[in-house]
């Protein structure tokens, strides 16, 4: 966990910067086969997220949509909720948005929550009252952002034709500490960070900045860049998972979902599990993942770090697949598939149990579903419903339980 959040067991999106969605040694479901999976349910205006603040916290980010295909503008709300009911226990007003895409959340160490939705910045504090706002540069939605262990806050706009434009926020004045900051090229996935290192996927190449406190600036590493694209006819990556060793994420990230990623895929290629060196660039592999065309994803892929295991998946095709990482990353030695498996959605990580929690869309509806990491053995499953295809953000409860957000839904489960 990055030193700019909060102490919880799930402060933001992914659990943290690194997007290693892997929940905190000690928490696990340690789920035994006579065990079984139960939800509760409750209907929601968008959800994107849940996140926790102190003992039996649960806030819940949805926002607006309808307004936007009339040209309208958006908002968004954020939601003390009752952890086991679902219920709302407080509420925010509708913050401005504008723009809509999913925003991003996150609980601060100096314990206020942080949104960022449209071309806005909030600052509220744990009874979802507003405290700070501010607009942000350009106008177009700004995909969440990332807290670096300094303390401060960077966010981008989300856009696959202009420059994406990285904004570092003081998080106590919610103000800018320096000028925007233009990137080489436009980028679709949210950013990612480990210390106070950023790393951003354009739509053609991956590459990163440092922040220089003398400076109070981020400055871009010209020696660390990799384009994935090349000469291929592959689309833009989305969001980028760093182990530590290397950066991990998947291609051909444009797509046609509307209710689920089945057939979705925009390009006639295959989608590909990509792997970049943190120390050197130019050591990077590429993997396809199911081999089949119009291969598509639209979120990040998931590593256990302990095991040396990464899960990526096409979603498009309703495929998943597992690797063994080699030594020093390198090298991957295929360990299981799953054809035929609807996962398009964020991951959570069990580490103690060896368990990996995800999503299965099928027969019109959404399904959890825990798998046995290293032999892709099925441990559990239950049907949340609805009708739309999870590709959000799930998160660990307090006691042995879990919220999945899709859109219209949001589900508490729970081992019984």
């Amino acid at each position: 966990m990055s030193a700019g959040y909060y102490g919880s067991p799930w402060p933001a999106e992914d659990g943290g910067p690194a997007r290693l969605q892997t929940a905190t040694p000690g928490w696990d479901w340690k789920l035994q086969p006579h065990e079984r999976l139960h939800c509760h349910t409750r209907n929601t205006t968008l959800s994107t997220m849940t996140v926790l603040g102190d003992p039996g916290q649960v806030y819940l980010l949805t926002h607006s949509a309808l307004r936007a295909h009339i040209g309208l503008a958006t908002t968004a709300c954020v939601e003390r909720i009752d952890p086991h009911s679902l219920r709302t226990l407080e509420r925010s007003p509708r913050l401005p948005g504008g723009p809509m895409w999913p925003g991003g959340m996150a609980i601060h160490r100096n314990g206020d929550i942080y949104v960022v939705y449209g071309r806005f910045a909030h600052r509220l504090d744990r009874h979802c009252q507003p405290k700070q706002s501010m607009q942000l540069p350009i106008d177009q939605p700004y995909n969440s952002f990332v807290v670096l262990d300094n303390g401060l806050i960077v966010t981008k706009n989300l856009s696959d034709t202009v420059a994406a434009q990285l904004v570092v926020l003081d998080p106590e004045r919610l103000q800018t500490v320096s000028a925007p900051l233009n990137c080489p090229e436009p980028s679709i996935a949210r950013l990612s960070a480990v210390g106070n290192t950023v790393y951003v996927v354009g739509v053609r190449s991956i590459f990163r900045y440092h922040w220089d406190e003398a400076a109070q600036a981020l400055r871009m590493d010209s020696d660390w860049r990799w384009d994935y694209v090349g000469a291929t006819g592959q689309s833009y990556g989305w969001d980028v998972v760093i182990d530590g060793h290397n950066a991990w994420f998947m291609d051909n990230g444009r797509h046609r979902y509307r209710i689920n990623m089945h057939g979705a895929g925009v390009s006639p290629t295959p989608n590909r599990l990509l792997r970049v060196s943190l120390h050197n660039s130019q050591d990077h592999s590429t993997i396809p993942i199911s081999g089949q065309a119009g291969g598509s994803i639209t979120n990040p892929p998931l590593v256990d770090v302990q095991r040396q295991i990464v899960l990526g998946y096409d979603a498009a095709n309703r495929f998943l697949r597992a690797w063994r990482i080699g030594s020093a990353g390198q090298g991957l030695a295929p360990l299981w598939e799953k054809p035929h498996f609807g996962v398009a959605s964020h991951m959570v990580l069990l580490p103690t149990s060896g368990q990996v929690v995800l999503n299965d869309y099928r027969r019109w509806g959404e399904e959890v579903v825990v798998l046995d990491i290293a032999s892709g053995a099925e441990c559990a499953r239950v049907r949340v419903g609805g009708i739309t295809q999870g590709v959000v953000f799930p998160s660990v409860g307090w006691e042995r339980d879990m919220y999945w957000c899709s859109m219209g839904r949001l589900s508490r489960v729970f081992v019984a």
